[in-house]
């Protein structure tokens, strides 16, 4: 759909800050760092020191609502699991999904919203945490389709930040998503340079909070693994550094959830889920 709020790109590069949010302000502050700015009728384009990401933010009804970045799972290089058909891959799934939850919250219009990707492209997970922080996001979703070896594990599951797996289960896809891992040149890898330890148990809470919600708004919408609220140590949830959750759509190696996955009704019905878990919980956090 043809969003109806104005725009702004931003080009995000390594001299900028986790105060993403300052950059949309001042942009003197990008001039004075090497970069530029230009005012178009589209909005502003923010040029920042390479290495860059090219960042679309969708804008809400009210101006300076809180910043939602959707990170459709995979991409490019990285085709993530593939269907039991052998029809699809998870990157093509992830994506689709995520272009309809964009274009659902736009819709409503009480955020703002960013795609870590809108096309078939590989970022490192480092590249999709940083983006989080560069360009100031209150809220974090990483979207996926799940696979197993068991054909008839089935369902919708949504995982949050712990340091202690909560099963074995969630154990075995926080190792395989981590396993993706490939920092970009010049980061450290240290968790702590990103958070400080207090801050990162109030980014745990917030997660698990987020989730539940999540949970409560996909029940009885469409079927969810058992005990869906699951715990692991995402390297990706832990630094990007805001609230943030990785939803597992379904299982693709599941013949009936990869055939419901793949229509647009299935979608609709946790499309509506997440937005409004999304927008529930950006607007309890913001009565705070």
């Amino acid at each position: 759909m043809q969003a109806r709020w104005s725009s702004k790109r931003i080009i995000a590069g390594a001299g900028a800050t986790c105060a993403g949010a300052a950059i949309l302000l001042a942009l003197g502050g990008a001039a004075a760092a090497g970069g530029g700015s230009d005012y178009g009728p589209n909005g502003v384009t923010v040029t920042l020191p390479s290495p860059a990401e090219n960042v679309r933010i969708i804008e809400g009804r009210t101006p300076g609502r809180p910043l939602v970045l959707i990170d459709p799972g995979h991409g490019g290089q990285d085709p993530g699991a593939t269907s039991v058909t052998g029809e699809v891959k998870e990157k093509q799934l992830t994506l689709q999904l995520a272009l309809e939850l964009r274009d659902k919250l736009a819709s409503d219009g009480r955020v703002r919203i960013a795609m870590t990707r809108e096309s078939d492209r590989y970022l490192t997970l480092d590249q999709r945490s940083a983006l989080a922080r560069r360009i100031g996001a209150s809220l974090y979703v990483s979207l996926h389709m799940d696979s197993a070896p068991n054909p008839l594990a089935r369902g919708a599951s949504v995982y949050s930040l712990s340091d202690v797996a909560s099963d074995a289960e969630a154990e075995r896809v926080a190792r395989s998503e981590n396993s993706a891992l490939a920092r970009a040149a010049g980061s450290d890898g240290s968790i702590r340079a990103i958070l400080s330890d207090l801050v990162l148990r109030s980014q745990m809470t917030a997660s698990a909070n987020l989730a539940e919600r999540l949970v409560r708004n996909s029940s009885g919408r469409f079927e969810l693994r058992p005990q869906p609220h699951r715990f692991a140590n995402f390297y990706v949830l832990r630094s990007a550094g805001v609230p943030a959750v990785l939803f597992e759509a379904g299982y693709i190696s599941n013949v009936d959830d990869e055939a419901l996955l793949r229509t647009p009704e299935q979608r609709t019905r946790i499309v509506a889920a997440l937005a409004h878990a999304i927008e529930a919980d950006v607007a309890a956090r913001s009565l705070r």
